[in-house]
């Protein structure tokens, strides 16, 4: 009994560091579930929400279904990701607002290790997977400099932003909201539609981001099965691609709308990109935010070591 509850407060803290990236501009929930080692199981939790888990409901075999679904597995984690959210999002806006550069220093180290430490997961690589690691790097990264779309409020589009938004929080690299933003809808479906209420709006994105989840729950885990070396390669590459929206130095491009007026967001303006820079000169403060960067990547390798103990025992 002890070892379980002690199991599930390992999940609950990895949850709450997939709650935190989340908070984070820029960053996935999936990199922090990848790092942690629990993103299969939990496509594979999400996949087995089907037919049969339906079955098992309505015949009233809850501890069958509690034991097919790995709910606890799922509650310890999905309780880490809302404490850590509500906890942490004023505390990182705090941060962010005050000293960017060190915190943005701080998550480029760690992942800068986990690009490391992921793709050591891989057990040989060959051509394919190099293949898959450069394309995943290469989408990440022209993911990350593409410029928005126009907002669009058609049926499909919604649907279609529902589902991209919620395979971009799942994959590791990619960040929903970056997405959404690039869809050229951030402003209609997280602005406009939550405030006001909208659901000719919100009940699309919404479906889409159910069939979205639970497709690509079943891909993710068919592919991992068939292809694992290529699939985290890929993944890894995204995660590398997206080091070029976690760089400490650089210009905010902030969202204009048709007049060139600023889009506001609760008063503050909606970031939709960055310009990439170098630090002027080798300032203290450039000194203190390699420093946290290394300290960053020193956080994933101190988590490498104990879980390579874990798994010694």
């Amino acid at each position: 009994m002890k070892a379980r509850l002690v199991q599930h407060l390992i999940f609950l803290l990895k949850g709450m560091g997939m709650g935190a990236a989340n908070v984070i501009p820029g960053v996935s929930g999936g990199t922090v579930a990848l790092i942690t080692g629990i993103f299969e199981r939990i496509i594979n939790a999400i996949k087995s929400f089907n037919l049969t888990a339906l079955s098992l409901l309505f015949s009233g075999k809850i501890k069958e279904l509690i034991i097919y679904v790995d709910f606890y597995f799922l509650l310890s984690v999905g309780i880490g990701m809302i404490a850590s959210i509500i906890s942490l999002a004023r505390v990182l806006k705090f941060l962010f607002e005050s000293y960017p550069v060190f915190i943005w220093a701080f998550f480029f180290g760690l992942i800068v290790a986990s690009v490391f430490y992921v793709g050591k997961t891989i057990a040989k690589w060959r051509f394919s997977v190099y293949l898959f690691f450069l394309i995943g790097a290469a989408i990440a990264v022209w993911v990350s400099f593409m410029n928005p779309a126009t907002p669009n409020d058609s049926f499909l589009y919604l649907v279609l932003c529902g589902v991209v938004a919620i395979c971009s929080m799942i994959l590791p690299g990619l960040s929903g909201s970056f997405v959404l933003i690039l869809m050229g809808n951030y402003e209609l479906v997280m602005i406009d539609a939550v405030t006001q209420g909208n659901f000719t709006v919100l009940l699309p994105v919404v479906l889409g981001g159910i069939v979205g989840v639970i497709a690509l729950s079943h891909v993710l885990s068919w592919v991992f099965k068939k292809y694992k070396d290529q699939t985290i390669a890929l993944l890894t590459g995204f995660i590398l691609g997206s080091l070029s929206i976690l760089w400490p130095w650089k210009q905010e491009i902030l969202s204009k709308n048709s007049v060139g007026d600023l889009i506001l967001k609760e008063g503050n303006p909606i970031v939709q990109g960055y310009n990439l820079i170098l630090p002027d000169a080798f300032t203290t403060e450039v000194i203190i935010a390699i420093m946290l960067a290394l300290l960053g990547f020193g956080v994933i390798a101190l988590m490498e070591k104990y879980a390579g103990m874990q798994k010694g025992r």
